[in-house]
């Protein structure tokens, strides 16, 4: 059983359409989205339909929450703001309706996921490093546990101490927790601006992390096509 584990798309089809067809011709066999389907980028409705046609295990994001809310955007970024809005008014009652139903976190096989943290994923805290991660393992109870929403693939290995850092290649060790971000589909911003996600083969043990890239300049095209800011566009370019 492998599983192709992403999330942050963001309303980038071009990239999403291309991770799915790496993830294909890599033997997966199952899909799994960490969240924020929506935002940022011009596509939302393409990308809803993509993933529930999919039928892929997916948790909610908080762009993936305040896109189908009409939740006040306190501490949201001017233009992440401006697209929520922007994306509020392209969803048809049935992308609603899924994007209200997704969980917070959700277990899968024998690994969880979540868009943030499992303390208080609602709250939608940032892990970069071991203090932020070491709160986070007090209430994780599987070995794996997917996340995203920093849009940077980092791995924390929990065995005693903490180790963190950039990654490739996993193997999953007996007794330890391993809590992994794996990267962006739709918006990165460690400088490598191919789309990322992750094959986790379950019972090989081994979590793969692969870059894939795509058709940025359509992307871009989309985005300022729909009236959005040339700076998100701009971005995609330098993986920022």
């Amino acid at each position: 059983m492998k599983y192709a584990v992403f999330g942050d798309i963001h309303a980038n089809q071009e990239a999403l359409y291309a991770v799915l067809k790496d993830a294909r011709e890599q033997g997966a066999t199952h899909y799994a989205c960490v969240g924020d389907i929506v935002g940022y980028n011009a596509s939302p409705v393409e990308c809803l339909d993509m993933i529930r046609e999919l039928g892929c295990v997916t948790v909610r994001g908080n762009h993936d929450h305040y896109c189908a809310s009409e939740d006040a955007l306190i501490g949201f970024h001017p233009l992440a703001a401006d697209v929520v809005n922007w994306t509020r008014h392209q969803l048809r009652a049935e992308h609603l309706e899924f994007l209200r139903g997704l969980k917070y976190v959700t277990p899968v096989q024998s690994f969880t996921l979540v868009h943030s943290t499992l303390d208080n994923p609602e709250m939608w805290g940032y892990v970069f490093d071991k203090l932020e991660a070491e709160a986070n393992f007090s209430y994780q109870f599987t070995a794996v546990c997917f996340f995203g929403h920093t849009h940077v693939p980092l791995a924390f290995e929990k065995a005693g101490d903490i180790k963190y850092g950039l990654y490739g290649k996993i193997k999953v060790a007996l007794g330890r927790k391993y809590f992994i971000n794996v990267g962006s589909v739709g918006q990165p911003r460690d400088r490598d601006p191919r789309a990322a996600y992750v094959l986790y083969d379950v019972k090989g043990g081994e979590i793969v992390l692969r870059r894939v890239p795509y058709d940025i300049e359509t992307t871009k095209r989309k985005i300022l096509e729909a009236g959005l800011s040339p700076a998100l566009a701009e971005r995609l370019s330098d993986g920022r």
